[in-house]
């Protein structure tokens, strides 16, 4: 067996190696100690293992005055900030966290989400407004932030909790930082928290409300008394995250993005007037309409139904949005006045609208539908569907009227996810079939909105 050298001497805490030939394994370990020079007998030291035949080798420990001085310095040179906000949730809960983004104080209803991808779509969704988002994906901020995955003009949801944001961010589209963007934007970021944990809370508890904090003069217990003077419930947000004057849409899916090379010649040539009401919509799903060949007059989310009328569109769309549908009864009275004149199609908060303008009601679930991986069946065909989802509350099809069809169950919970009423020429769905982010299964009931005003067009003008 080889021999080697293991003679090494400190003095004055730097180590001077001599050389010096021994039969292995007699092994001569320094123990570093200040400036003297501390031999250990090799006899007290040296113990066979019974593993693996490794020598286990004790060393002295330090004194306590001179282990807290290497911890101290250890963490002075901790690379990393540190925990420097919290979260508190109205159970009294306090969770601290590395603040990222912006800094300040805000209250919102904290709900988690299940999506892998598409971060940027989500933040960007005014669908989240009033809402902070958790990803139960553990790593985020990857592929940083692009100039084309903006869903709106604006981030709109109060602040975002991950358990770990990229440091590194990689993508050749990439024009910014997550950090930067929630700075830009003026959105709280928090992370360095157990993000599972807080997720199986409020599966177990429901939606509770938050407040993100990264001001330390204030206490716990003012932080708790914040949520419990905020509700989301019949809070108004519609009008809130809406255009406020009607404009044109004319932008498709890109040609590189269009995933669906039959939905440009759906229409059969002829461009649908569609009027859309905004609740809160997103791009890809204005995108998606004009690949099937619609052109697009949006409105704000109380715009007049005899206005709408008076454009004398082939249909009406009612767009996702944020918070209550009982918050907004303008936006109910407005779909009951074009029941039954127009083919109208309603996606997620539009389909809670017209649950109502059907004489349903709607309740508030426990932890509502956050993801891009919810199974959905469509009744008819037994067809499965992957769907994107964001929503809180949900149609109660027991209070529906005679004629209305349940089309669409969430395989998850049972609850409504689609409604067909053919004596006031309407569809809904509950869930966002545009694909941003999430699967393309459900991008067919674009096409089946585009055969209702087909067939409508096509009828027979009664004598």
């Amino acid at each position: 067996m080889a021999a080697f050298t293991a003679h090494s001497r400190v003095l004055g805490g730097v180590c001077c190696h001599q050389q010096q030939q021994l039969a292995a394994p007699r092994v001569s370990i320094c123990a570093h100690r200040h400036a003297t020079t501390q031999y250990v007998p090799q006899a007290a030291l040296q113990q066979a293992s019974s593993r693996q035949g490794v020598l286990s080798v004790q060393l002295p420990s330090l004194k306590p005055s001179r282990r807290s001085a290497v911890v101290a310095h250890a963490a002075a040179a901790y690379p990393f900030k540190k925990k420097d906000a919290r979260l508190v949730l109205e159970d009294g809960s306090v969770w601290h966290g590395t603040a990222f983004g912006a800094t300040g104080t805000e209250v919102g209803e904290v709900v988690f989400n299940t999506s892998i991808t598409g971060y940027q779509e989500i933040m960007t969704d005014p669908s989240y407004k009033g809402q902070f988002v958790c990803f139960t994906h553990p790593h985020i901020g990857n592929v940083g932030i692009n100039d084309d995955d903006e869903e709106s003009e604006k981030c709109h949801l109060g602040a975002i909790i991950v358990r770990d944001v990229s440091i590194v961010v990689s993508n050749y589209r990439s024009v910014m930082s997550l950090d930067e963007y929630c700075k830009k934007h003026n959105v709280l970021g928090l992370c360095n928290l157990d993000t599972r944990a807080l997720t199986k809370v409020l599966r177990e508890t429901g939606c509770l409300n938050g407040v993100i904090c990264t001001d330390a003069s204030k206490t716990d217990e003012e932080l708790v008394a914040m949520t419990k003077n905020w509700t989301i419930v019949g809070k108004d947000l519609l009008s809130v995250v809406s255009c406020k004057e009607p404009y044109e849409w004319k932008d498709p899916t890109g040609e590189e993005w269009e995933f669906n090379e039959g939905a440009k010649t759906a229409a059969g040539g002829k461009a649908f007037k569609v009027v859309a009401y905004d609740f809160g919509i997103k791009h890809n799903i204005l995108r998606r309409l004009a690949s099937y060949g619609c052109s697009i007059t949006v409105v704000p989310a109380d715009y007049p139904a005899d206005k709408v009328l008076a454009l004398n569109p082939d249909g009406v769309f009612f767009s996702n949005g944020p918070g209550d549908p009982s918050a907004a009864p303008y936006a109910v009275d407005n779909a009951r006045a074009i029941l039954g004149k127009k083919p109208v199609f309603g996606i997620c908060m539009g389909h809670q609208i017209l649950g109502q303008a059907f004489g349903g009601k709607t309740f508030k679930l426990k932890f509502g539908h956050h993801g891009g991986n919810h199974p959905i069946r469509y009744n008819p065909t037994g067809r499965v569907e992957i769907s994107a989802q964001n929503h809180n509350f949900a149609v109660d099809p027991d209070t529906l009227p005679e004629g209305v069809e349940v089309t669409h169950i969430n395989l998850n919970d049972g609850t409504c996810a689609g409604m067909l009423y053919p004596a006031k020429k309407a569809m809904t769905i509950q869930y966002h079939p545009e694909a941003s982010p999430g699967p393309h299964d459900a991008d067919i009931c674009f096409e089946q909105f585009v055969d209702m005003m087909k067939a409508e067009v096509s009828a027979p003008v009664a004598a």
